[in-house]
């Protein structure tokens, strides 16, 4: 099934399917040039010998040239063969006088078949070589080099290396693109596996790295230590991600384990919990439920604002890692509120807002050159993997506001 996609998705697999037709349609032609003169030529009996192999191969290797893989180099030997031969042939089978006068070949323009599969095949190159090839040879089928005979010779020869050129620019297009792909999968998987190291891992040795220094003694030494961990694992998963926006330190992960609270506040509100692991449409307002305290209001409409499970846990999950820089940055006692929206036309708002001093300027642009994993991928890496965008909005003094969008699309169930 891959490979039909991918000869579906070639940019060369029309060429191919042309070609097929062109064999068929380029013998009819051949044929029904030499029928009305064959009384008129020296050798008839010898012309349609050859039509009648010319036609037993054409219909016998019809499927031979619809893909790359099955028109190989010795099929298309053989196919060339074939028409030097008919070229070389129509000495006997005409009269001299008629090839003074420049009849056409015994295979005509099904000559061209063969000089273009080994252009689709091979480039330009064989493409050019082929077509001399096929030149040369109708050239001694004349005895000599007229205008005509040039004048075709020149357009077989620029049609042939032109599309073999066209074929290998659309080769190498097609390689660069399937890389690209290649690399912003890997891309994007790292950065997926950036956000949950930053969500446990390393909130988990920053936590340590604290405690242990407010503790003193044996568990200062253990925190020094975790501090060392968190500084390389952080230098690697930023060596291992794209460069962008990053800030915001990793806070405490204690209060994550509020999500296990979801149950019962679906409970109380009358809303179906969380499905736990399917693609069913889940509500936003208890995963944002499972996230309020004492010091976090959350604000929501009055009716369920459903999104599909994986929207609904890393929307939530962008809002849990703002919460946690309220808690690192302004202090465990900040109070931060959380607004629910649905506007419209299906767009979901989600918003952060805190009483703290506010991001001084410049700090996401020395957070970015840090590492911190915090804004660019737990939050703003969320987002735009859902097609959503991030807003920061601070005035020193007056707090910080986060402003999480994530525009409607055809999964997304209406309420």
């Amino acid at each position: 099934m891959a490979g039909q996609n991918k000869r579906r998705m070639s940019v060369e697999q029309p060429l191919w399917q042309a070609l097929t037709y062109f064999r068929v349609l380029t013998l009819a032609y051949a044929v029904a040039q030499f029928a009305p003169r064959h009384d008129d030529v020296a050798r008839p009996a010898l012309g349609w010998a050859y039509f009648a192999v010319l036609a037993l191969w054409t219909l016998v290797t019809f499927r031979r040239v619809s893909s790359a893989e099955r028109c190989t180099y010795p099929f298309l030997a053989t196919d060339i063969g074939l028409t030097l031969t008919g070229i070389l042939l129509t000495i006997p089978v005409e009269t001299p006088a008629r090839i003074d006068d420049g009849a056409s070949t015994l295979p005509s323009i099904w000559a061209a078949g063969s000089v273009l599969g080994f252009a689709v095949k091979g480039g330009w190159r064989w493409g050019a070589a082929s077509s001399a090839a096929v030149g040369l040879s109708n050239i001694v089928q004349r005895g000599e080099v007229v205008q005509d005979n040039f004048h075709n010779i020149v357009l077989l020869m620029v049609a042939s290396t032109a599309i073999g050129y066209i074929v290998e620019v659309a080769r190498t297009s097609e390689r660069t693109l399937a890389r690209a792909l290649q690399i912003e999968a890997a891309t994007r998987e790292r950065e997926r596996l950036a956000r949950d190291i930053h969500d446990s891992v390393l909130q988990v040795l920053a936590l340590v790295q604290r405690r242990g220094a407010a503790i003193g003694g044996e568990a200062e030494e253990l925190g020094r230590l975790a501090g060392e961990q968190e500084a390389a694992l952080r230098a690697l998963v930023t060596g291992a991600t794209l460069p962008a926006q990053r800030t915001a330190e990793p806070g405490p992960v204690a209060e994550r384990s509020a999500t296990a609270a979801g149950g019962a506040a679906g409970g109380a509100s009358g809303e179906a919990a969380p499905d736990g692991g399917t693609g069913e449409p889940e509500s936003l307002r208890l995963h944002l439920l499972a996230l309020s305290g004492p010091h976090v209001s959350v604000a929501e409409p009055g009716t369920p604002v459903a999104l599909p499970a994986q929207a609904a846990r890393e929307l939530a999950a962008a809002v849990s890692a703002a919460l946690d820089n309220v808690r690192t940055h302004v202090g465990p006692e900040a109070q931060a509120w959380v607004l629910l929206e649905e506007e419209p036309d299906g767009t979901v708002v989600v918003t952060v807002r805190d009483d703290g001093p506010g991001i001084p300027r410049g700090r996401l642009a020395a957070a970015a050159a840090e590492g911190r994993l915090g804004v660019a991928q737990s939050i703003r890496g969320r987002l735009r993997d859902l097609g959503g965008t991030a807003e920061w909005v601070s005035t020193p003094g007056q707090g910080t506001e986060v402003e999480l969008r994530l525009p409607p699309t055809p999964a997304t169930p209406r309420t």
